[in-house]
């Protein structure tokens, strides 16, 4: 006997279509599978026996050889489990078989035959939408809500408890699953509230402007300033993911823990603030079957950094690929994994080692080498690639005293920030449909579409010139400045670019101590 099956692997998050072909022939009684790392094909071939028994059904008293093709592939035996099984156990029939040949498998067995959720529903349900040689794809019923309000098209979608109900619909028609019409109501967010936060005027407005235009922001002052309360705010702040974005965060946050992460990665923007203990690896994604990290969690979100000086280096200077790319690419001997990461950074540093230097108190006892190297931690091209950068004050007694008057509250300046992003997003489709641009923020204008998208009064690129020469300002610089301006002036509702938006961009990109000063 010989049949074949379909199923998918990952390649980082892009799905790879894996032909499963199983032959029964005489020799020595076994499952021996091919394709598979031996640790996971043994693995794979005692889950099939054991939930087989658990059916009653019975494995063919002979020799059965498992190939999952293509070979040089890197693949994660659990998710095949139930292709091979229905593979070998199913019932033969032409009408079988056909059905079996244009159906996506994936799943994992237990021993008593049920199928437990598997990373990467979403990616495997999109592709295989657009694939000709697919009309129906079978998941783990745990893993529909994640396909809930899918648009299917010619595509069936079904889920299935167990093997038994898998078998009963190859052989029978049996009815399966399908996914939820529609997602379930998104529960409320309760991010804190920036009216919370006391003082700190220019930080606020600082927050207002990385939120409208997605700017990399960077805070520095002494502990206890409100650096961390700052950072916490901001997705509150931001609006909420277009259909498009939620797709994508869905699809790495289900790949990287399953279904549970994707379905809630369908509500909010990610906001991801790892320990400065983490590795390499846990920032950025890796391993031996590759998983994204915090960089590619946070995609379309939030990554915050706090007590940055802490973070090791090496781990520091991987973000600056992320940051100019959008996306982390891991190269292995035998694949390279691709994870989408663009992400909006905040960090939160102190001036020295102690935390006081900019106090004004005296309490500082660092001394100068100590400062510079604590600083210097922080290299320069890092630093560069944060568009707003300020010194965050100690809040004074009155603005902290008891019944003192908070400031604005985040459903206002969320408001602000839904229209400036609204002004880009109309400017952004404009520009692309004369193949300009096909930014979503004003932080992602590429260089091409910076001269149509930030028109400069005369003013504005007089005070331009003369700081980029006397500060002076490199070539990717300018281009931050330009950004943060054309940001602040759809925050004004301004079409073009005055001196006043470029002073204020001017001001927030020199608002952080310079490297090894």
């Amino acid at each position: 006997m010989y049949r074949v099956a379909a199923a998918y692997g990952l390649s980082g998050i892009r799905p790879v279509p894996v032909r499963i072909e199983v032959a029964v022939r005489r020799g020595t009684p076994g499952i021996h599978a091919s394709g598979l790392p031996a640790a996971s094909a043994r693995a794979t071939a005692e889950r099939v026996r054991a939930a087989a028994a658990a059916l009653g059904r019975r494995i063919p008293g002979l020799r059965v050889t498992v190939n999952l093709a293509p070979a040089d592939l890197p693949k994660d035996g659990a998710a095949f489990d139930l292709p091979i099984a229905a593979a070998i156990l199913a019932r033969r029939g032409a009408d079988v078989d056909r059905r079996l040949a244009r159906t996506a498998l994936v799943g994992e067995l237990g021993l008593s035959g049920v199928v437990r959720p598997v990373r990467g529903v979403l990616a495997f349900a999109l592709h295989a939408a657009g694939d000709a040689g697919i009309d129906t794809l079978v998941v783990p019923r745990a893993g529909l809500s994640e396909l809930a309000g899918l648009h299917e098209g010619r595509l069936r979608i079904f889920g299935a408890s167990d093997l038994g109900a898998v078998l009963s619909w190859l052989e029978e028609g049996a009815p399966l699953a399908r996914p939820p019409r529609a997602p379930p109501p998104a529960p409320a967010t309760n991010h804190p509230d920036l009216s919370d936060v006391r003082g700190q005027s220019a930080a606020r407005r600082a927050l207002e402007i990385a939120a409208a235009g997605g700017h990399h922001l960077l805070l520095s002052g002494e502990p206890g300033a409100g650096k961390t309360m700052l950072a916490n705010r901001l997705p509150g702040l931001l609006p909420p993911l277009t259909a498009a974005e939620a797709v994508e965060t869905m699809m790495v946050h289900g790949i990287a823990s399953g279904a549970a992460a994707g379905e809630a990665a369908r509500v909010a923007r990610p906001f991801r603030a790892p320990h400065h203990t983490v590795t390499a690896a846990g920032l950025l994604g890796g391993g031996s079957s590759p998983a994204p990290g915090e960089v590619s969690l946070a995609h379309r979100g939030v990554l915050f950094l706090d007590e940055l000086q802490a973070f090791r280096a090496s781990v520091l200077e991987g973000l600056r690929a992320p940051l100019e790319q959008g996306c982390v690419r891991i190269v292995r001997a035998r694949t390279v994994a691709s994870f989408p990461a663009r992400f909006q950074l905040v960090a939160a540093m102190n001036p020295c080692p102690c935390g006081y230097r900019t106090s004004g108190t005296g309490r500082c006892v660092c001394d100068e080498g100590a400062v510079r190297r604590y600083v210097g931690r922080i290299s320069g091209p890092l630093l560069d690639r944060f568009d707003l950068r300020l010194e965050v004050p100690a809040v004074p007694w009155r603005d902290m005293r008891p019944g003192a008057d908070g400031g604005e509250r985040t459903a206002a300046v969320r408001d602000r920030v839904r229209n400036a992003r609204e002004r880009a997003r109309r400017r952004a489709a404009r520009l692309s449909s004369a193949g300009a641009c096909a930014a979503l923020c004003n932080a992602e204008l590429p260089g091409p579409a910076l001269a149509e998208a930030c028109r400069l009064t005369a003013g504005a690129e007089a005070l331009l010139g003369e700081a980029a020469e006397r500060l002076p300002l490199g070539g990717r610089a300018q281009h931050r400045v330009l950004r943060v301006a054309r940001t602040v002036a759809d925050l004004a509702g301004s079409g073009r670019v005055e001196a006043g938006h470029v002073a204020e961009a001017l001001h927030f990109r020199g608002g952080a101590p310079v490297v090894g000063g």
